[in-house]
């Protein structure tokens, strides 16, 4: 399924009234950890495809979601069921401790 770009203008449609929960990962170009973190939440995408959408949004062509939203440092993880925001991490973390935090929220299963 691979991740889906979500710009300011998408936001609303892609994230807050998607019928299912909606990762999205706040990055960008120049960020060394966002580049780290982006193979793992495509492998995400695809092993957990219809039980969360992973969206991707570039804080520098898209400023206003996060802004909004309060993001000051990237990248920063947002879980979205809803409409609502339901979690939040700052920070790279390694492929197993998202999928951990996904299934603590109830998506997919603790077995990474």
């Amino acid at each position: 399924m691979a991740t889906v770009k979500v710009t300011d203008e998408s936001f609303e449609a892609d994230v807050l009234k998607a019928s299912v929960p909606v990762l999205v990962d706040f990055w960008a170009e120049w960020c060394g950890p966002c580049k780290q973190i982006g193979p793992a939440l495509e492998q995400i995408a695809d092993e957990l495809a219809g039980q969360v959408v992973i969206a991707k949004v570039n804080i520098d062509d898209s400023p206003m979601i996060p802004s909004k939203l309060g993001v000051k440092g990237i990248p920063t993880l947002m879980l979205f069921k809803d409409g609502q925001m339901a979690s939040m991490k700052v920070g790279a973390m390694p492929k197993g401790k998202i999928v951990e935090w996904l299934a603590e929220a109830g998506i997919g299963h603790a077995a990474a």
